[in-house]
């Protein structure tokens, strides 16, 4: 075993990304050149003014600057510069494999058309996988703040895009909007073959991931910190090796917790769940998924091993194929061994 510090351990190992919103990686450097290109008028004169609103209360106060970022991206070239500039983020932190979120709606709303979003998402990732070796799934995220209605509309669009998009998702404004107003739209998509994935129990209460594991039938829980208020909810999630997406550093920015060293990813990993470290939002919430990695273990003091666990845990909870899982958990584990 070498003794190369916990920060070279975190940037060489193999990571994946499951809970990425592509929405929330505009840097403001690229909005302001956006913005610009698009003769659209920002609030903010500089970018470090932009950077100095990056301050959160709670998650609907970063949806609102999150939205009115997102108002600068018109035309397919924006969304595939915006899809590019992550996967050459990530492919510089050794990401080989993302799922990506993307939030129709919050474009399809203001009249830009649902192809234009997609074809430049879609082009970027194929980019991505042909000259950087990033893999990818992509996922259509309904916004739940938003009737039904409008999300089977999103629905209907997505449909011709079927070979491009692997699952549905349930994203914003969680307090309020329970899962189970989307179980039809959930039912819809699962019978058109979409793979479905939830936010739940992030600022929802436990009951939300009952809902979502129940109703809308979900793979994967996105956040779901607030199962550990329901032992029975917890003894299910363990059983069912349903995995969960954690977001270390959207949940300090976002005062789920105050401090990194109170984040109960620890405490879930000796409950036997299938927690995955994620960036979330990486441009609004001060980091990507090494600084993810670092932040959680710099805070918790997790070891190597503890660490490559987790590695382990997103692989094991990606939509990969079992051949493809069992050939990085392969790699990851040769890694740990050498370093």
């Amino acid at each position: 075993m070498s003794t190369i510090s916990i920060e070279k351990f975190i940037e060489g190992i193999p990571k994946v990304e499951l809970h990425l919103h592509i929405e929330g990686t505009f840097e403001p450097e690229l909005l302001f050149e956006i913005a610009k290109r698009n003769n659209k008028k920002i609030k903010y004169s500089t970018v470090a003014d932009l950077k100095n609103a990056y301050r959160f209360n709670n998650l609907q106060e970063f949806l609102d600057i999150y939205y009115a970022g997102a108002n600068v991206l018109i035309e397919e070239q924006d969304f595939y510069d915006l899809t590019w500039a992550y996967l050459a983020k990530i492919h510089t932190q050794n990401v080989v494999h993302t799922e990506i979120f993307f939030d129709p709606q919050t474009h399809t709303d203001r009249g830009i058309p649902f192809n234009k979003v997609i074809n430049g998402i879609y082009r970027a990732l194929k980019d991505g996988k042909e000259k950087l070796g990033i893999t990818y799934k992509l996922i259509l995220s309904f916004l739940r703040h938003l009737d039904e209605a409008s999300a089977f509309n999103t629905l209907e669009e997505a449909l011709p895009y079927k070979n491009w998009i692997s699952g549905v998702g349930l994203d914003s404004s969680e307090v309020g909007n329970p899962p189970s107003k989307f179980e039809r739209v959930f039912a819809k998509a699962k019978e058109e073959g979409f793979l479905t994935v939830a936010h739940a129990g992030e600022e929802g209460p436990a009951e939300y991931i009952w809902e979502a594991l129940d109703l809308l039938k979900v793979t994967r829980i996105d956040h779901g910190n607030r199962c550990l208020e329901d032992g029975m909810l917890v003894q299910r999630l363990a059983e069912l090796k349903i995995p969960l997406t954690l977001c270390p550093l959207s949940n300090l920015e976002l005062k789920i917790v105050t401090d990194l060293q109170d984040h109960p990813i620890i405490e879930m990993m000796d409950k036997n769940l299938l927690v995955t470290v994620n960036s979330d939002d990486p441009a609004y919430f001060g980091g990507y998924m090494n600084e993810n990695y670092l932040g959680i273990a710099k805070a918790l003091n997790l070891s190597k091993k503890q660490i490559t666990e987790l590695v382990k845990n997103s692989f094991k909870a990606s939509w990969l194929t079992d051949q493809k899982k069992e050939e990085n958990i392969l790699q990851v584990e040769e890694y740990f061994k050498n370093n």
